[in-house]
């Protein structure tokens, strides 16, 4: 107790308290004490937490540009923005690198966050980052069925998680929604009010969630029992004026249907205004349900029923399963899922067409 009380006397005295202090002071290696602050798996949780309030009462605090070079790691996780992306300037994108940033600075990491305007730039993007070493991993937003940032982290052997799921999943950590259950529930939804002949409009097919969502509107209209018309389905829809263009395509078949379920807000807006074009009247004449939970579709006549999903949360899980992995936990560990929350407004309704 002496020494330990000799050590923290110094650091009350301002000197630069080092990581050998801290371990004096606790009787443990350098190593323990190292590994206990960076969250490593085979440092037991008590003393991890004991580890960490000794450096807090030592005012401790690691010397980062040292430590990269010791260890090779930046404490840096790193985003590539995809400006071509339909949304990439969407307001939810602020909740989710907000989510990201929270998620990172609680364990001590930071967000180093990059943009690239085309799939060529991508790649160079990311080549660039793990060149200067300028992140630990990645966090790979919207998962692609074949997706050219996976294969370049695997064969770099960088870590990286990815939002979504991907159906090859060797090497692949993730935090998803599962949007193949709000689809299946819209559905259940709108047979509940009456609906018979229900569409579905899909979002982007490059990227994972569309299969799954596909799947879950089709084992919805088993559940209910109902026959799936392929004239009532379309696909690659992800803004507003190709969910027009699907919805109009769907309202003018001989026999429409009386529900549509979208797999994006956007496309679901799109179907407002292809309906208010053939004098129908959303919640009434004609249902609809979306998913995303965008401001946009509460401040539509009527507000739009849809599946919100918690894109701060999302970055913070994100974050936090990517800093697990870099630290050496396995993959089929930190493959996580969540549900979206449906917020039921004015634009699904009863029936009233006799059918």
């Amino acid at each position: 107790m002496a020494k330990s009380a000799a050590v923290l006397s110094a650091s009350a005295k301002g000197a630069r308290v080092t990581i050998s202090d801290v371990a004096e002071a606790l009787s443990l290696t350098k190593s323990t004490v190292s590994r206990a602050l960076n969250g490593y798996p085979d440092i037991s949780q008590s003393t991890q937490l004991r580890v960490k309030r000794m450096a807090e009462r030592m005012a401790y605090q690691p010397l980062s540009h040292a430590q990269a070079i010791k260890t090779g790691r930046t404490r840096s996780l790193g985003f590539v923005l995809q400006l071509a992306d339909h949304d990439a300037q969407r307001p939810f994108l602020a909740e989710f690198l907000a989510g990201l940033s929270e998620g990172a600075t609680a364990q001590g990491y930071t967000l180093t966050v990059a943009s690239a305007d085309n799939e060529e730039h991508l790649i160079e993007t990311f080549q660039t980052l793990l060149r200067d070493r300028k992140a630990d991993g990645f966090i790979l937003p919207r998962a692609m069925v074949d997706d050219p940032r996976v294969k370049l982290l695997r064969k770099a052997d960088v870590p990286f998680v990815l939002f979504g799921r991907q159906f090859d999943p060797e090497g692949c950590c993730w935090f998803d929604i599962r949007g193949e259950d709000a689809m299946r529930d819209a559905v259940l939804h709108l047979a509940g009010l009456g609906h018979r002949r229900i569409g579905f409009i899909n979002g982007g097919t490059i990227y994972s969630y569309a299969k799954l969502r596909r799947e879950g509107f089709e084992d919805g209209m088993a559940q209910a029992g109902l026959t799936l018309e392929p004239e009532l389905m379309r696909e690659n829809a992800v803004t507003m004026e190709e969910g027009e263009r699907a919805g109009a395509s769907i309202l003018d078949a001989s026999d429409p249907p009386t529900a549509i379920v979208c797999a994006v807000d956007q496309t679901a807006l799109g179907v407002y205004r292809a309906a208010h074009l053939r004098g129908l009247v959303i919640g009434h004449d004609l249902s609809v349900v979306g998913y995303d939970g965008i401001k946009e579709g509460a401040h539509a006549q009527p507000p739009l029923s849809t599946f919100v999903v918690d894109n701060r949360a999302s970055g913070v899980a994100l974050a936090g399963l990517l800093i697990r992995r870099i630290r050496g936990e396995p993959t089929v560990q930190l493959r996580k899922t969540s549900l979206a929350h449906f917020v039921n407004r004015g634009s699904t309704g009863q029936n009233t067409r006799h059918e």
